[in-house]
C-alpha cells in the first residue's frame, strides 16, 4: 500500500470557498474514483491556509489508472474549473507505511 499525500496552499480568502465546493461537488467524485479517502485536515499552526489529504492505494499503478479515470470524468473537468483559480500551490508525496504502522 501507499499513501498519496497531497497539500495545498490556498488564498488567504479562499479556505471557506474551497471547502464548501469541495464538500458539496468534489468529494462525491473523488470518493467515487480515488475510493479510499484516509483523512482530510486543515492546517492550525505552521503555514496556514493549507489542506492536507491523504488517500490509499494499493500500488502507483492503481494510483494512475484512478486518477486517470478521475481527469476523463466532464463533471471533474468542471469543478477543477472552479477549485484550481483558489490553490496556489499544489504538493505531492507519496508515503510508504512502515511494518509497525497502523496504517497500512
Amino acid at each position: 500500500m501507499i499513501l498519496e499525500e497531497r497539500c495545498y496552499t490556498l488564498g488567504p480568502t479562499s479556505m471557506r470557498p474551497f471547502l464548501s465546493l469541495y464538500e458539496k461537488e468534489g468529494l462525491s467524485m473523488l470518493l467515487q474514483h480515488l475510493g479510499d479517502l484516509k483523512g482530510f485536515f486543515t492546517t492550525e499552526t505552521g503555514e496556514l491556509n493549507q489542506v492536507v489529504h491523504l488517500w490509499g492505494f494499493s500500488d502507483l499503478v492503481e494510483r494512475e489508472q484512478r486518477r486517470a479515470r478521475l481527469w476523463s470524468d466532464p463533471k471533474w473537468i468542471a469543478y477543477a474549473d472552479k477549485v484550481l483559480p483558489l490553490i496556489v500551490r499544489m504538493e505531492t508525496r507519496f508515503l510508504r507505511p512502515a511494518s509497525f504502522s497502523p496504517m497500512r
